[in-house]
């Protein structure tokens, strides 16, 4: 018997609608499986850099135990009552140099000042000081550093020559001349100081992220159908230009805590009354043979405590580097 063939219609109709019949199977599994395709999020929606960093810095124990000691420092600078209900100020000369005590783990220092409490109080000026000046700093630098990087010409070439007349300045000898006509008790010069010397390296991290990521397809083709300058900088440059900044501010955190306990040691930081480890360590070093307990604890707070934010600021890093992945 002669072959029966069905007509051309009805064969594209049965080839398109078993091609429909398996996109939307293959869609369905998608959905069920958790993770995605390559790499995507829950139901086939694909991951952001930032949500993959949260995922790794969730699974890395250096952020989490990090996290956890500057939780910690946060919580007592803001309630310094929870852990300890002694006066940093209350002193007692009959005391001075002792040891520990029941009451009073780490001793007295030369004044006859409970070291723990001063130890305590000690880290409000210090997590003040480095939160502060991180913030002035990225705030500051971002901003000079992105508009500089985008529109470059004559502003991108005073800046970088601005930049360099700062990098040429010591930062101790900087502050040893700047803070030493400061007669303030507070931590707010301390902070201006630092956020004058220290903009210009988030400036040119931010300048060379904007640069990057302005040459993109996806800015090209943002400029190609009209969108403004500040929509391009604001929508399509700037979320994906902020990475490293955070990266450098995090890790640069730690160094401005271990740069006012520095400046505070050499007088020229934060004064008594103010509490501060550095006016501690350097109260205590005349004495060091005597009572070094009254050295060894805020020393050993400052140390825990840089050593937290540049840890954090480590995996941080990875977590946001693309190219360790």
């Amino acid at each position: 018997m002669p072959e029966q063939h069905e007509p051309d219609g009805a064969v594209s109709a049965a080839g398109m609608g078993g091609a429909m019949d398996l996109a939307a199977a293959e869609a369905a599994t998608l959905e069920r499986t958790p993770g995605g395709p390559g790499g995507a999020g829950p139901r086939g929606r694909p991951r952001s850099l930032w949500s993959d960093a949260w995922r790794d810095l969730r699974r890395n124990p250096v952020f989490l135990g990090s996290a956890l000691v500057i939780l910690f420092l946060v919580l007592i600078s803001l309630w310094p009552s929870l852990i300890t209900s002694g006066n940093p100020l209350t002193c007692d000369l009959a005391k001075a140099q002792e040891g520990s005590q029941p009451g009073h783990p780490f001793g007295f220092d030369g004044q006859g000042c409970d070291v723990y409490t001063r130890t305590v109080y000690g880290a409000r000026a210090s997590v003040t000081v480095g939160v502060c000046a991180t913030l002035g700093v990225a705030v500051l630098g971002s901003v000079l550093g992105g508009l500089a990087g985008f529109f470059g010409g004559l502003g991108d070439a005073v800046l970088s020559r601005l930049t360099d007349v700062f990098f040429a300045i010591p930062v101790v000898l900087g502050g040893l001349v700047l803070l030493s006509v400061v007669t303030s008790n507070t931590v707010w010069p301390v902070v201006g100081f630092m956020v004058l010397l220290g903009w210009p390296q988030i400036s040119r991290i931010a300048r060379g992220a904007v640069i990057t990521a302005r040459q993109n397809d996806y800015v090209q083709a943002a400029r190609a159908l009209g969108a403004s300058p500040a929509r391009i900088l604001l929508r399509h440059i700037a979320p994906n230009a902020v990475a490293p900044v955070i990266v450098v501010a995090t890790i640069a955190l730690g160094t401005y805590i271990a740069l006012e306990a520095t400046l505070s040691y050499l007088g020229v930081g934060l004064k008594p009354p103010s509490v501060s480890w550095g006016i501690d360590i350097s109260a205590a070093s005349p004495y060091i043979r005597n009572a070094p307990h009254a050295l060894l604890w805020p020393s050993g707070a400052l140390a825990i405590t840089v050593l937290a934010f540049i840890m954090l600021g480590d995996a941080v890093r990875d977590a946001l580097d693309p190219r360790l992945r």
